[in-house]
C-alpha cells in the first residue's frame, strides 16, 4: 500500500515528484479520482477546495474523475476507485469523511483498492488511517466541535492501520493558532504518537514503513 499523506496537497515540487515516483509513470498516462466528501461538511468559503482541485488538475492527467462517497451504490463507488491509478482524497471534516466510509460499508473495499493504487490524502484525507481517530483523540486534539457538528458523540476509525495520529497545518497562516505552543499543549495531553506537519510536508507510507517528505517543517511526539 502506497500512501502520501499531505497537509495541504501537492504544493511543492518535492511532493509532486514523490507522487510521480510512487506512481511509476507520467501523470499523463494515469487516471486520478478526486474525492471531495470531507469538504462538504465544512461551512463557509470553499475557494481552498477549488484552488487545490485546479492545482491537481493542472498536472495533466489522462482522466480526472470526481467521486462523492455518499449517495451512490457501494459497488459503483468501488468500481470508480478501481478505475483510478491515484485516489486523491480532499480535506475538510475528517469525522464526516470517516463516517461516510463506515456508514456506506466502504472500508474493506476501499483498502483492497488501495493495495494496487497510490493514495494521496489532503488534511482530513490524511487523518482517517489512525486507530486513534476516536472521540478520545477529538478531546485531546481539541476537535470535539467538528465531531459534534455531525450530531455525533462517538467515532469509529474506518481503517485503524496505524497507532500514530496525524495533525496537519502546523505553522499555517490559514490556522494561525497552530504554532509550537499549540502543539506543546496537545502533546502534554496525548497518550498516543502524533505527527504534526506543515503545508509543505507529507508522510510517505510504503509497505508499512513511514518516512517524512518535506520542503517545510514538522514535529513528532512519540
Amino acid at each position: 500500500m502506497n500512501l502520501l499523506l499531505t497537509s495541504s496537497g501537492l504544493r511543492n515540487e518535492t511532493l509532486r515528484n514523490t507522487l510521480r515516483d510512487m506512481l511509476g509513470k507520467p501523470f499523463s498516462a494515469a487516471n486520478v479520482v478526486f474525492v471531495p466528501t470531507a469538504s462538504v461538511a465544512e461551512p463557509g468559503d470553499h475557494t481552498w477546495l477549488v484552488e487545490d482541485m485546479t492545482r491537481l488538475h493542472a498536472l495533466g492527467w489522462r482522466q480526472f474523475d470526481i467521486l462523492e462517497l455518499n449517495g451512490l451504490p457501494r459497488q459503483l463507488v468501488l468500481d470508480r476507485l478501481l478505475h483510478a491509478d491515484v485516489v486523491y482524497v480532499e480535506g475538510g471534516n475528517h469525522y464526516h469523511l470517516a463516517r461516510s466510509i463506515t456508514a456506506n460499508n466502504l472500508g474493506t473495499g476501499f483498502l483492497e483498492a488501495l493495495q494496487s493504487r497510490v493514495y494521496v490524502g489532503v488534511s482530513a484525507g490524511s487523518m482517517i488511517f489512525s486507530q486513534n481517530l476516536t472521540e478520545h483523540s477529538a478531546e485531546v486534539i481539541g476537535d470535539t466541535a467538528d465531531l459534534h457538528l455531525l450530531g455525533a458523540k462517538t467515532m469509529d476509525p474506518p481503517f485503524a492501520l496505524f497507532d500514530w495520529y496525524l495533525k496537519p497545518h502546523l505553522y499555517s497562516p490559514d490556522f494561525p493558532e497552530r504554532d509550537d505552543a499549540w502543539a506543546d499543549r496537545i502533546t502534554e495531553r496525548a497518550d498516543f504518537p502524533i505527527y504534526f506537519i506543515d503545508d509543505d510536508t507529507a508522510l510517505r507510507v510504503r509497505a508499512g514503513e513511514v518516512d517524512v517528505v518535506t520542503e517545510g517543517r514538522w514535529r513528532f511526539h512519540p
